[in-house]
């Protein structure tokens, strides 16, 4: 039965309609009467027969009314109503879905933002949309989760999360959250409810935001004690105008000062541009505006009226200029300047100068257009001559009364706005590329399996000085070579398996400092500094090595001409992240290692590209590319963060912070003890081998039958699982753990529930680390790939030897 919510809310069951149920009762009793009057002939016992039927059926159908059955409570309806008015009190839409596809619930909110109650995933008609939200929601039946961002939905932007949910884990919650947009109307508000506008009223400057209709929307308290004569005073909503006056000269007051009040002058910011019906730019006075009103000078003045407005628009925290009827810059505030990348003390002549030279003319068109009729404002989009590639939106407005002043030009400083918007498509970008690097180097990995093994067996038939000896050499030495890529591919994926322990930095730089000394030469000077109060953290002591000896040859490369490379170790409190207002590293307490060259730097196009693999500026033959997203890799599996820094010249900077380890039990992570070592590797048994991949299989096999044992062979879980059933007695079972149809880990599920004691050994060319998570099942071993045939004799040996390899 399926669950729906009504219009008030009300869960209501699909089931057989009570109307149906009469008319077959009544035609039962009918003809069981009619039966009996054929088979004994007596009209009145047929008829009370009948009779009796019906009155039996009404008194159960009247009991099961009073007392309706108990729902067991896995059969239970679920209660849909509870979720809905949750969302509904918390502005997110949701929906639920079934396995089978169908909408089972939803809230009146999503009704709203889709008409109809379309059913997930196509809740719109864009082909594209529905195909994300489908990868999403396959996503969340197989991990639990997934998400999608910037759903477009007419004027909302919306994110979509979807979880498995219920009891049985078979419906799908679809929650739809709106996408909070930027508003100039916002920031204004809170800039004169907050600090910075009790500093504009210390200077005098009394500050209103009115909506388009005229009404007060937010004011500072210099205006609320000077019109209201309180600066507690509500008058939100009033109209703007009912608290002015102008007098005969046309000179403006305020209406509560009646009698020796000073004029005041007006300026107007407009906060949005106006659009009029026939898509025309609009009047300044069609939509909200920023008020800013001042005591007009005794004796006016343009210029010194002009001197205090400068010295107000440097107090805002938003970047504004003003420009004279030419186009040429009169000022500029400091958040101006650095919105355009302006150096400390360089000032332009024109505002064209700012901007890359195809967006010079429409520049000074709407400069000058602005500058002469009525006020006006609007918007156009202009590239930056320090950032050509990401266009920003130009504000103009015309202001009238304020000396040679015509035009107001304002831009929003949004370089931390876009500073994270490039660290998240980063972010994505190296995710989506070690998803795929994890691919590859799982079936590379069987590939250099199967020519580590058969140059293995070959060199087993050729002594040292054969002709062929030394080729076959050569080809294991690539092929290690190989599979040392493939291992720093996997450790870029965030799949290579780590021996986390508890340990503190100082003592991995302490390690590795004589190896560093060697590795950097006698041009090279090392330093090393380590701060006080450094918290201990949990990573693999090797893999740091790996980072820092990383990092310091590649700080080598960038010296040609020799400098110094400092290493150094600091605590960084909670506060201090938070001080920091880095929008990725989230606020915590952590131990910090900075890797410093002096070198020549890195240039700025390059920074965003030098964790991505295989991506180098050194000569070819050099380098791989892959050391850095190496490190990128370890620090991220190890649960930090690394953040580059560069200033060409001047050298580059590799910051790694590590979250401290919070565990009480400093010891929790016990040395791993070295397995003994056993020289014969001969052997005797049956040995079940299952893997899918024939090259693999055909090695492991010779190379296990050399070793003395018999070996019975499947191509996976199902044949796996039918061997085993037709053999009396197999004493190890080697398994593949991704194989299709039955993968390893269920085949060996269903054999330890008829041999609870068969030793097993994994191989797989994924990591151990990653396998171990995802396979519940006791007393295995694992063998990663690609492996050496000795290294799988051992492997077996010691399988045997032990019974089994605890986790």
């Amino acid at each position: 039965m399926a669950a729906r919510l009504n219009k008030d809310g009300e869960a209501w069951l699909t089931q057989p309609s009570s109307r149906l149920a009469l008319p077959l009762l009544l035609l039962a009793a009918l003809l069981s009467a009619a039966l009996i009057f054929y088979v004994i002939g007596d009209v009145v016992l047929a008829a009370g027969f009948a009779a009796t039927l019906l009155v039996i059926a009404a008194l159960m159908a009247w009991a099961r009314r009073l007392y309706p059955p108990h729902v067991v409570a896995g059969e239970a309806t679920p209660d849909w109503t509870v979720a809905r008015a949750a969302a509904d009190a918390s502005n997110v839409a949701i929906a639920v879905t079934d396995r089978a596809g169908r909408l089972v619930c939803a809230s009146d909110l999503f009704g709203q933002w889709f008409p109809g109650y379309p059913t997930p995933p196509g809740i719109t008609g864009e082909t594209t949309l529905t195909d994300s939200l489908s990868l999403a929601a396959r996503a969340a039946w197989r991990d639990g989760d997934a998400r999608v961002e910037g759903v477009a939905q007419g004027a909302l932007r919306l994110d979509v999360d979807i979880a498995r949910t219920g009891r049985a884990e078979d419906y799908l919650l679809w929650r739809f959250t709106p996408v909070r947009q930027p508003s100039a109307l916002d920031d204004v508000h809170r800039l004169l409810t907050g600090e910075a506008g009790r500093q504009l009223g210390e200077a005098g400057v009394m500050a209103v935001m009115i909506g388009g209709e005229g009404r007060i929307r937010a004011a500072n308290g210099a205006f609320l004690l000077r019109a209201a004569g309180r600066i507690d005073a509500n008058i939100i909503g009033r109209d703007f105008a009912a608290h002015m006056r102008v007098d005969d000269k046309a000179r403006l007051f305020l209406a509560r000062e009646e009698q020796g009040g000073l004029p005041l002058r007006l300026l107007q910011v407009p906060l949005k541009r106006a659009i009029q019906a026939n898509g025309a730019q609009g009047s300044a006075q069609d939509g909200p505006m920023l008020l800013l009103l001042i005591d007009e000078p005794v004796g006016g003045g343009g210029t010194s009226a002009l001197s205090y407005i400068e010295t107000l628009l440097s107090l805002l925290p938003f970047g504004l200029a003003m420009a004279d009827r030419d186009g040429r810059v009169l000022f500029l505030n400091n958040a101006f300047a650095r919105v355009v990348g302006l150096k400390p003390g360089e000032t332009p002549s024109y505002p064209g100068d700012l901007v890359v030279r195809e967006d010079q003319a429409a520049v000074a068109d709407a400069v000058r257009r602005f500058a002469v009729g009525p006020q006006m404002s609007g918007d156009i989009a202009v590239r930056m001559r320090d950032q050509p590639d990401e266009p920003v939106a130009l504000s103009l407005a015309g202001v009238r009364g304020l000396g040679e002043a015509a035009v107001l030009l304002s831009l929003k400083d949004n370089s931390e706005e876009s500073k994270l918007k490039r660290q998240v498509a980063q972010a994505t970008k190296m995710q989506a590329i070690g998803q795929l690097a994890g691919g590859v180097a799982h079936d590379f990995n069987n590939i250099l399996t199967a020519i580590i093994g058969h140059c293995d067996l070959m060199l087993m038939r050729h002594a040292p000085g054969d002709s062929d000896y030394d080729d076959l050499q050569q080809i294991k030495s690539n092929s290690n070579r190989a599979a040392g890529l493939t291992r720093q591919l996997l450790a870029f994926s965030r799949q290579q398996t780590l021996r986390p322990q508890i340990l503190q930095l100082p003592d991995i730089v302490a390690d590795v400092s004589n190896l560093l000394k060697r590795l950097l030469g006698e041009n090279v000077k090392l330093e090393v500094n380590h701060g006080r109060n450094l918290g201990a953290v949990r990573a693999d002591p090797g893999q740091m090595e790996q980072v820092i000896v990383n990092l310091a040859v590649n700080a080598r490369d960038a010296m040609p001409e020799g400098g110094t490379l400092n290493i150094q170790t600091y605590a960084v409190p909670a506060i201090k992240v938070r001080e920091m207002r880095q929008q990725i590293l989230p606020a915590g307490d952590y131990s910090a290692l900075r890797v410093s060259d002096t070198g020549l730097g890195i240039p700025p196009d390059i920074l965003a590209k030098i964790f991505e693999p295989f991506f180098t500026t050194k000569e070819l033959g050099k380098g791989t590319g892959l050391g850095l997203s190496t490190v990128y890799g370890i620090v991220k599996q190890s649960g930090g963060y690394i953040f580059a820094e560069s200033e060409m010249g001047r050298g580059a900077s590799f910051v790694i912070y590590l979250p401290v380890y919070a565990g009480a039990d400093a010891q929790e992570v016990a040395p791993v003890k070295a397995p003994v070592k056993r020289s014969e590797t001969w052997g005797t048994g049956t040995i079940l081998l299952v893997e899918d991949e024939d090259m693999v299989r055909a090695v492991a096999e010779r190379a296990l039958t050399r070793q003395g044992y018999t070996v019975l062979t499947a191509n996976d879980g199902e044949q796996g699982l039918e061997v085993l059933a037709n053999t009396d007695r197999i004493d190890l079972l080697i398994s593949d753990v991704v194989m299709p149809n039955m993968d390893g880990p269920s085949m060996v599920a269903a054999a330890r529930r008829a041999r609870p004691d068969l030793p097993v050994l994994f191989m797989s060319g994924y990591a151990e680390e990653q396998l171990r998570k995802s396979i519940d099942i006791p007393n295995v071993a694992f063998l990663p790939k690609p492996f050496s045939v000795s290294q799988l004799a051992e492997a077996a040996r010691d399988a045997l030897g032990v019974g089994s390899l605890a986790d």
